[in-house]
Formats: structure tokens, sequence, C-alpha cells
């Protein structure tokens, strides 16, 4: 067994495009709950239970995203995280190498696990083996990258090669593959000397910083300079813009491993799948006797080989329906072919051309102190459904262009309104005039739910002028 400890580092930065209209921008499929009753990003975490030596883990992810990560690692009762905020997306290479700076504040020279915050494993045993001998091998020097044994002759993977005549579950790495046609793929899978290139790695901190230093001097200096000049954000380390936007942008395969000499394959044999698109999320997923995937409100009637899901409260009847993606969603309905999903980001890429909020954020939008529901708007009108947290509290603000009028459902507000405060209860409103600097507060220990009924000549989210936020937002953000 390995005795160096073993720091988690969960890279859960990305905008999961390929599975629109669940995943978007403000809200991709990390953090959703995709093939069991908690997220990726929870799962992530839950599998490490039981690895031999664990500390507590690093999660590297978008600014915009730091609420959801801190809600979600504290569902799981991960206090000891760290979370690292990125103040732009500059791939994998720089997100491990913060993270290994990081890690070595902590430790004199720990392992470093790194995992994306959005695969499947279904054989958690397989992959806690797996972990534990390439973290044996990780000690002696060399870097590890977890190898899946293919199934099939995949084609929207990409691949690594093992030295010829290797044996045993540890195998030095030849080459990285991109990604292959179909008859290529089939020879990968006959050879029996290839792997799908699964993401994951092993190895020491101080070893990859010396190859990053070898390959990527530049990168490393500027991760190093982003971390020096970092500050501590509530329970957040915020990396410095400035120093952070100098640095390269690269993945750490074309950075680090396709470069080393001291990169080997562990195999693992474990159910893995980076659910990139929705068909790979119909092939891990359970199936009817027809092989249909339903979730949610759904009735299939004489329909097969679908994935059926109904995700904003209307029911979804399927007839006669063959090899399909249907996802209905509050404000989207997806309709797709399960032969051409890769099209997928297709639609996403067209929404942001066009600059709609489909591409960006759900209907129900999360908020460091709960969220709220768009559920009806007009050209000077708009009402919003609001959740505040227990115990949380909106930022103090004032609006230049709208008035709002509140009604409590349940729970109890706390409402400053200009010079006055006001305590309020179900069924009692309040009424807020433009431009009256205001606040709400949820004083109780259930949630707070009301409706808000916003009017005026302008109601973008742009409109808020903050003077005072628990939370540490900036204006209009």
């Amino acid at each position: 067994m390995a005795n160096l400890p073993i720091v988690p580092v969960i890279l859960a930065g990305g905008s999961g495009t390929r599975l629109w209209p669940l995943s978007r921008a403000l809200f991709p499929k990390q953090f959703l709950s995709l093939t069991g009753e908690h997220t990726m990003l929870q799962e992530t975490l839950d599998r490490l239970d039981g690895v031999a030596g664990l500390s507590g883990p690093l999660v590297v992810c978008q600014d915009d995203h730091r609420f959801i990560v801190a809600e979600q690692l504290r569902q799981r009762h991960s206090r000891d995280a760290t979370i690292v905020l990125e103040p732009i997306g500059r791939n994998t290479a720089p997100a491990i190498a913060i993270s290994a700076l990081q890690a070595l504040k902590d430790h004199a020279d720990p392992l470093l696990l790194v995992l994306a915050a959005d695969h499947v494993i279904q054989d958690v045993d397989a992959f806690h083996r797996a972990v534990a001998i390439a973290a044996d091998a990780a000690e002696t020097g060399v870097m590890t990258t977890f190898g899946i044994k293919p199934v099939a002759p995949e084609t929207g993977y990409g691949y690594l090669r093992a030295e010829s005549g290797e044996q045993g579950q540890v195998k030095r790495l030849a080459t990285f593959v991109e990604k292959p046609d179909l008859a290529t793929a089939e020879g990968y899978l006959a050879s029996g000397e290839y792997f799908w290139n699964s993401g994951m790695f092993l190895f020491r901190a101080s070893v990859y910083l010396e190859e990053l230093e070898r390959f990527a001097p530049d990168m490393l200096q500027a991760c190093r300079a982003s971390l020096e000049k970092a500050t501590n954000d509530l329970d957040f380390v915020r990396l410095d813009k400035e120093a952070f936007t100098q640095c390269p942008e690269d993945s750490i395969d074309y950075a680090v491993m396709e470069k080393t000499d001291k990169a080997v394959i562990v195999a693992l044999d474990a159910g893995w799948s980076d659910v990139g698109s929705w068909s790979a999320l119909w092939d891990v997923a359970d199936k009817d006797d027809e092989g249909n995937v339903t979730k949610g409100d759904v009735i299939a009637l004489g329909s097969q080989n679908c994935f059926l899901q109904s995700s904003g409260g209307r029911l979804v009847a399927a007839v006669g329906l063959d090899n399909l993606i249907v996802v209905d969603t509050d404000d989207a309905v997806l309709i797709a072919n399960k032969d051409d999903v890769q099209h997928v980001k297709k639609i996403v890429e067209q929404l942001k051309k066009d600059g709609r909020s489909e591409a960006v954020q759900h209907r129900l939008v999360y908020r460091p102190w709960g969220s709220y529901d768009c559920i009806d708007r007009g050209s000077r009108y708009q009402v919003k459904r609001i959740t505040v947290n227990p115990g949380a509290r909106l930022s103090v603000q004032m609006h230049h262009h709208r008035a709002e009028h509140w009604v409590v459902v349940s729970g109890t507000a706390r409402v400053k309104n200009g010079e006055a405060e006001t305590l309020l209860t179900e069924n009692e409103s309040i009424y807020i005039p433009v431009g009256n600097v205001h606040a709400l507060e949820n004083p109780g220990k259930i949630p707070l739910e009301l409706i808000e009924v916003q009017s005026g000549a302008y109601l973008g989210e742009d409109d808020i002028i903050r003077f005072d936020d628990r939370y540490g937002r900036h204006e209009r953000t």
C-alpha cells in the first residue's frame, strides 16, 4: 500500500453542452443528478470513500459555479474540501498545476488523484483496487493514467497504446491516439494493446510540477504567480485573474503526458463512462423491456430504444418512437435521433449566437441564498417564485427601473424597505418602490417561499445595485 497521502483533485469546470437542455453554462452536467440520487460531483466524492490514505479533496471550478459547488459539498458533508476558483478556463494542465501547488502547502509531497467531476464508474471496488495499484506505482516517481479496457470499437474516445508485450495491470505508455474512425477502432480493440483515455491520473505533486517545468515553464510560472497572489474569499481560494490570464491554455495530455518518459497505464475495468452525450447516458442507464430509459412523468407506448425524460413538470407521452432522445424542461424541449446527438452542441452554439438565455441558465436559477423561478413574464412585468434558505439573506440593493411586490407564501421574511424594517409571515405582502434600498432575509428555520411581481420599463438582472452582500459578490453579479 502507498505511504504518501492521496489528495483527490476534482476538476469541476466545463459547460457540458452536449447534454443540453439539462446542462447549461451556469448549471452544467457535473452538478446534475443524471445517473442516481446524487449529483455527478457528489457521486465522484462518494466513490472515494474507502480509499486508503485519503486527504481532504481539492475542487477546481469556475467562479460562476462557486456557490453550487459549496452547497453540493455541504450536502455530502465534505466540509474539509478546498475550493479553488479559476477566473477563466485554461484547460486541465494549469488546473492540475494549481492543485499541485496548493496541495504542497499542506503536505510534504502528496499523491494527486486527478478525477473529472462528471464521470460514471459503476464498479467502485474495482476503481479502489486500481487506485491502490496506481498509488504504489506513483510513489516510485512514475505518472499513472487510468486506461479503460475497451468493450467496443468506440469512435468518441481518445485511446492510449501500451508498449507491446507489457504484462500486468501497470503498462508502460507508448503513445496517445486521437479519436479514430470505426475501422481503426475495431483494429485497436482486436490488438489488445489499446485503452480508452479516461482523463484520470495519479502521480506525486512534485513529479507533475517537475515535468511541467520541463515542457511548459511559462505555464508553471503563471500558475505560481496566480496562486501567490490569490485571496481567500469566504470558503474559496480565488486565483489572481491578471496572473492566471497570462497562463497558456493546454490539456495535461498535450502539455505533459505525451512528452514525458514517466507515463504508465493502469488498466481499469469498472464500468466507466464520461457520459459525454445523450446516447452515452442511455448506455449506462437502467432500461425497460423495450430498451427505453424513462425519467419523470413519462408514458411510452409502442416505443423502443428511446431516452425519454420530463423535467419540466409536464407529461411526456411517446407513441411509436424508435431510437429517439426526448428531453423536456421548463423552457426547452430536445428531440433528437440517438445517432445524431453529437450535433446537440450546435444547437447551443446557435442559441449563444442568437443571445438566448436557454444556452446559459435554466428557468430555475440557483443563488447562494436559495433560488428563483421565473414563472411568467410580459413586456413590462415579470413574476418569480423565490425560495430563501433558512438563515440566508439577499444583498442590500436597489433598482433604477423596476418596482417589486412581494407576497409571502410560507415561512417568515424580514424585509428592509427604505428606513423601515418589517417581519412578514404567510399571506402578508409588501411593496418596494423604484429606487428604494431594500433587503430580504429568512430569519426562520424553514425555507421562505414568496412570489415576487416586478413591474417597470426594464426588468433585466443587471438592474441591481448592491450595497452590502455577505457572499462577496460584486455589483451586478
